[in-house]
């Protein structure tokens, strides 16, 4: 069996902006990745030249795919959660869907948020932190949405962290890490990605000091695994995945 990653985001760009060097360097050891964004990022500050919230949604489709493409990405998936609302979505039917990809996809490793909303602390994030950890665990239960696909059970979930925060933020409280990774043999790649979001280029205007202080690694925290263990430091996120 081949390895396979799903990472499950909020918006078009967090592939990139917050997870890029986790899957480019994946792509490059030949893992099959999913990424399955749940919105298509209407409410974003930045339009580009977009004149309707309907016009920067489909904008941004595009620059999802063509990000997706230079990461490597085997696959890439924008479901149609409004935008700055995942709060208010069915929690139920949120995760059930999580659970029929996961089912389907089969993934060793599931990556997502942590529920401290990640740098810019934003709820989306710490929304699709809850859905997806929910759905790591509900997808192995035979009676969790029962008549779906056969139950499933992918062997480690990680949530982001970070090791720096921005001024003049809310305040932000990450989870330890797990795991670091050298993401600087990649960094061209996730930089070249994050370009392919031209609608959302001024921020990174604004976090390019940050990337260039911080950007060479990335923080992931082991948040459930397929057996009991102590919490320690691992080289790689498929670390005694079986296949």
């Amino acid at each position: 069996m081949s390895k396979r990653l799903m990472c499950v985001i909020a918006h078009p760009d967090d592939e990139c902006f917050a997870f890029g060097g986790a899957l480019a360097l994946a792509a490059r050891e030949g893992v099959e990745i999913y990424v399955v964004c749940l919105t298509d990022g209407q409410a974003a500050t930045n339009r580009g030249t977009a004149t309707t919230s309907e016009e920067l949604g489909k904008i941004r489709r595009v620059e999802f795919a063509a990000s997706c493409d230079v990461l490597g990405v085997t696959k890439h998936e924008l479901l149609d959660y409004q935008d700055g609302q995942l709060e208010f979505a069915s929690f139920s039917e949120t995760a059930g869907k999580l659970v029929q990809r996961i089912r389907s996809w089969k993934p060793q490793v599931v990556l997502t948020f942590g529920l401290d909303g990640a740098i810019n602390t934003h709820a989306d994030h710490t929304m699709v932190s809850c859905f997806t950890s929910a759905a790591f665990h509900w997808s192995a239960r035979s009676k969790r949405y029962v008549g779906d696909e056969e139950p499933f059970a992918p062997q480690k979930l990680y949530h982001q962290s970070t090791s720096f925060i921005l001024p003049d933020r809310d305040p932000l409280m990450p989870a330890p890490w797990t795991l670091s990774l050298d993401i600087r043999e990649v960094q061209d790649v996730k930089v070249k990605a994050f370009h392919q979001h031209v609608s959302q280029l001024p921020v990174f205007d604004k976090v390019k000091p940050f990337w260039d202080e911080h950007g060479g690694e990335e923080y992931y925290l082991l948040a459930a695994a397929a057996r009991p263990q102590v919490a320690a430091r691992e080289q790689s996120m498929f670390d005694h995945v079986i296949l």
